[in-house]
């Protein structure tokens, strides 16, 4: 697959860079309420426009109390951005005017030589667009008048930005980035975890008391396969916002499961499972991403030869919705059984992308249905006319019944077991709906022989 090209979001603090890069990603990535002392380096996202595919930077960056350290951190920011860039969107605020730094920031591009698109924010209506007049002192030829708050005038920005972004190749299937989260509670080894599958610290930055990072991507390619790694960790605790950053860890955890195909679910093995495990492992379930979890620090558990199984055992029943995942004990620190994970996350990952054929699918549910035909309800009986699978990632099916009441909730699990055990789909939630037959349909033949 061909590198997407860089496009990075610059400017000072609070000029609605965040507003920006949440509509140009379509998401809500990038955090926008300030906790104190929680920041961000550099924000990461997919954008696409016009069917061309682009990486978006957001360079936030916290606002320390002088000038001078203000000025250093957002060259280093515009640096960085510049170097990293194909194209930088260049964002000033049309409410509070040009300011120095915006000529600082402004000075750093003309030398740059990169591709620069420079724009007013908070523009919200054709009265403001007089405020734009002061901002032709910079040199630039062009400005663009916006108001990322309320999406005024983003399409005339973004599709002269497309005419320089190159038209998306179809993804062929070999060459797919592989997206993986890895998440869990703080100091359940994240970081550990991803340096040792990376054999190296490529996540040990720099530790400034009050800096966080943000979910940071590490790319890596296994056997020829390309993995992008989004790792959640990087939350310093401050007593003061413990309980906000907790929640803060969450919200994380939950953006990096929104852009995975894989969860790699780390518990604490010395620790044990918590409410906050299972609200989060539940959110992997609901939104249908393939799931491992990896009991990590297992050479620290004193144990004999059941303990493995009996703690795998309590672990099922507290992750109950979570039975289709593997279980991996390991140790991040020794790397014990860290090499099963690869091979593991290949093989979910094809049972996740898995489609059975609607022959196939037919002929297993007329054996399913015989083994074990629905009860009777009131004299009513369910009758399943036919079923496929209607989507991958995760496998999703349809039933086409003639009464979607008369199905018993048990006699829904009854079918998820046996799809279960006929096709594996192991690691993968499995969604499955009924569907009452169309009267248009009543006359076709069913697939499922009577």
């Amino acid at each position: 697959e061909m590198k997407k090209p860089v496009v990075a979001i610059l400017g000072r603090p609070n000029v609605g860079k965040s507003r920006l890069f949440n509509r140009l990603t379509g998401t809500r990535f990038a955090i926008v309420e300030d906790l104190p002392g929680v920041t961000r380096d550099r924000q990461y996202g997919e954008g696409e426009w016009d069917g061309r595919a682009f990486q978006i930077v957001d360079t936030g960056g916290f606002e320390p109390k002088t000038t001078d350290v203000l000025l250093k951190q957002m060259r280093e920011q515009a640096r960085v951005a510049i170097e990293e860039a194909d194209i930088i969107l260049f964002m000033m605020d049309g409410q509070t005017g040009l300011l120095p730094a915006d000529n600082e920031i402004a000075m750093l591009l003309r030398l740059s030589e990169k591709l620069v698109f420079p724009i007013v924010n908070k523009l919200d209506g054709p009265k403001h667009d007089l405020n734009l007049i002061e901002f032709y002192e910079l040199g630039f030829e062009q400005l663009f008048g916006i108001s990322a708050e309320h999406g005024r005038q983003i399409e005339d920005l973004m599709d002269e930005v497309a005419a320089f972004l190159p038209k998306k190749r179809a993804r062929s299937t070999k060459d797919e980035t592989r997206r993986i989260a890895v998440i869990g509670r703080p100091n359940a080894g994240k970081s550990t975890l991803i340096n040792s599958l990376l054999g190296e610290d490529r996540l040990l930055t720099s530790d400034i008391p009050g800096t966080t990072r943000d979910a940071i991507n590490t790319h890596l390619v296994h056997n020829e396969q390309p993995y992008l790694f989004v790792d959640t960790a990087g939350i310093r605790r401050k007593r003061s916002i413990a309980q906000q950053v907790e929640k803060y860890s969450v919200v994380q955890a939950f953006k990096a499961i929104d852009r995975a195909d894989v969860v790699l679910y780390m518990i604490d093995a010395t620790q044990g499972i918590t409410t906050q495990d299972q609200r989060i492992v539940g959110m992997a379930h609901k939104k249908g991403r393939s799931l491992i979890i990896l009991l990590n620090k297992w050479d620290l558990v004193a144990k004999d030869h059941k303990t493995a199984d009996t703690y795998i055992k309590r672990l099922r029943d507290e992750l109950k919705f979570a039975r289709y995942a593997p279980v991996v004990t390991i140790s991040a620190k020794t790397r014990q059984r860290i090499h099963r994970i690869f091979p593991l996350i290949s093989d979910i990952f094809v049972q996740w992308k898995r489609r059975i054929s609607t022959g196939e699918f037919n002929r297993f549910l007329e054996k399913t249905l015989q083994r074990n035909p629905p009860k009777a309800h009131r004299q009513k009986r369910l009758k399943i006319f036919y079923g496929s699978q209607v989507a991958i990632s995760p496998p999703t099916f349809m039933f086409v019944v003639n009464d979607k009441n008369l199905l018993h909730f048990s006699y829904e699990r009854y079918l998820k077991n046996s799809i279960r055990k006929a096709f594996g789909f192991e690691g993968s939630p499995l969604k499955i709906f009924f569907r009452a037959r169309p009267k248009s349909d009543r006359n076709k033949r069913d697939l499922i022989g009577k």
